[in-house]
């Protein structure tokens, strides 16, 4: 009898990089998408870690690095013996760390197959998101045990150019007294770094002598540079100098829609709390959507004017309930209210015949729709899709410009449940530094069901409408961009921290530390 073989397992040494999900190799992620069992170091940011969970299979399994390297090297080994693709994630790159080392030298002694992915090393890639470049004669280290450092070799390094050192921040004394002690000038610049290329990363510049005292607080794992390359970062910083670095935003939208907006202020450096205050619901009765698509089907209509993306995703799904695709949308002319609406009908294969180049609102689509002609127009009837609770504005302009009108309910948004307590707590008592409003039902909600913001919450609304709302609510308006869409409504937000920044560095430090201004900007210059 022929017996039946088990398919080979392989092996993965994987280098995480310095932190942000970001930095992970295009190898590296392609390693942990297809992984069925990954072991991680502690060292590992939980913030990557989550990432990797949510990209990952469904039933892979994730456990921490236990042991020796010897026992780390069992359980790979084992996994892939069994026919499982085994990944140890590491901080920064797999052979920067010694351990990990005599773990592929184990692996290496067997028959089965291994890989080591390079990463970016944690010295290098901090010492770069803190802006200390370390071009020229330059050394870099990610160090597991610092009493077996050769300080004398560090010492030439910073003589010759510049040092960087990944090292725990518990370490940071040794690696002083260490430098001192083989002559290291007490006043080389020097930067310290925590949270390297984390939502809270911070540095602080100092010398040889006084940078254990000035990094009092710092946890985990830290990276020091020294020499020439520190007395560059005042104009080379951009991860911290990002518009909105350090900013608790709060992001009241419906669950599905939060994502972009939080993704568009990690990008100027935000931390985004998306808090859903709308829950999308279908019609209660689903008669008048059934004879919509039934009339778009039959030609009955001229045009479909989409004013959310939400009624986007309602037609479309009531298309997916009947067999229809796009193709039966020939002939109808699709007219969207803003450029975020536009998007999500061309994720279907449709361009938009009219998206208003002005204001994107009722008013603007209002301003730019010709007149219905019975000539031109042979079919007269406008079909538009909203919500429960959209106001007449729009119905009515069409109907005055000679239009019939089907105002269809596609959908209903209903007022979510309350955020946990630590959230309503935070909003009502100042704990954001922003709040970004997309809709009048946004406001009108997220007061409704956690509380009105702080008055030093600074308050960002996606246009005029939004703005009368906040403001019947007693909020102060900060930001408004000129264009209501998620985009524009961030730099909005973004350039009112930058005038704020601008305008807190001009004042006085006796008038600075009186100014009643809250937040990371103010607080950066008391």
């Amino acid at each position: 009898m022929i017996g039946t073989r088990k398919p080979a397992g392989r092996i993965a040494f994987v280098g995480a990089g310095p932190g942000d999900p970001g930095l992970l190799t295009r190898r590296a992620h392609d390693a942990l998408v297809d992984a069925d069992q990954v072991v991680y170091d502690r060292s590992v940011p939980e913030a990557l870690l989550n990432v990797v969970r949510a990209e990952a299979k469904d039933d892979a399994q994730f456990s921490p690095a236990e042991g020796a390297p010897g026992d780390v090297a069992k359980v790979l080994l084992s996994a892939a013996r069994s026919g499982l693709s085994a990944v140890h994630l590491v901080a920064g790159d797999p052979f920067g760390h010694e351990a990990v080392v005599k773990e592929v030298q184990a692996v290496a002694r067997t028959a089965v197959h291994f890989e080591v992915v390079p990463g970016v090393g944690q010295a290098e890639g901090v010492a770069t998101y803190a802006g200390v470049p370390l071009a020229g004669v330059r050394t870099a280290a990610d160090v597991d045990d610092v009493t077996a450092m050769d300080f004398e070799a560090l010492a030439a390094a910073v003589n010759r150019g510049s040092l960087a050192l990944a090292v725990d921040a518990g370490d940071l004394a040794a690696v002083r007294d260490g430098l001192l002690a083989v002559g290291v000038d007490g006043s080389t610049a020097v930067a310290v770094t925590g949270d390297g290329t984390g939502e809270t990363q911070y540095t602080t510049t100092s010398t040889v002598d006084s940078f254990v005292a000035a990094a009092l607080g710092f946890t985990g794992r830290v990276v020091l540079t020294l020499g020439t390359g520190v007395t560059h970062r005042d104009k080379l910083s951009w991860w911290e100098n990002r518009p909105l670095y350090g900013w608790k935003v709060l992001v009241p939208r419906t669950k599905e829609q939060a994502g972009v907006m939080s993704a568009r202020l990690r990008e100027y450096g935000a931390i985004p709390c998306e808090v859903p205050t709308i829950a999308v619901e279908p019609p209660r009765t689903p008669a008048q959507m059934e004879r919509a698509v039934k009339g778009l089907v039959d030609g009955r209509y001229a045009w479909v004017i989409f004013t959310s993306v939400n009624a986007v995703r309602a037609v479309w799904e009531k298309f997916g309930e009947h067999g229809l695709d796009a193709r039966h949308f020939g002939g109808v002319k699709i007219a969207c209210i803003g450029e975020a609406t536009a998007d999500a009908v061309r994720a279907f294969g449709i361009q938009p015949e009219l998206i208003p180049a002005g204001e994107q609102s009722s008013e603007g689509l209002l301003a730019e729709f010709s007149p219905h002609d019975e000539i031109l127009d042979p079919v007269g009837r406008v079909l538009l899709p909203r919500a429960d609770i959209a106001t007449e504005t729009l119905a009515a302009g069409l109907t005055e410009r000679g239009w019939e009108v089907d105002d269809v309910t596609a959908y209903r948004t209903v007022r979510a449940a309350p955020p946990p307590a630590d959230i309503r707590d935070a909003i009502k008592s100042g704990g954001f530094d922003a709040v970004l409003f997309t809709s009048s039902s946004t406001v009108r909600n997220l007061v409704g069901i956690a509380g009105k913001p702080h008055a030093r919450t600074v308050v960002a609304v996606i246009g005029p409408k939004t703005a009368e709302t906040a403001t019947e609510f007693g909020l102060r308006v900060d930001a408004q961009p000129a264009h209501a869409s998620v985009p524009d409504l961030v730099e909005a937000l973004a350039s009112y921290a930058v005038e704020l920044r601008e305008k807190l560095a001009a004042m006085p430090a006796k008038q600075r530390r009186g100014s009643k201004v809250q937040g990371p900007t103010a607080l950066r210059f008391r």
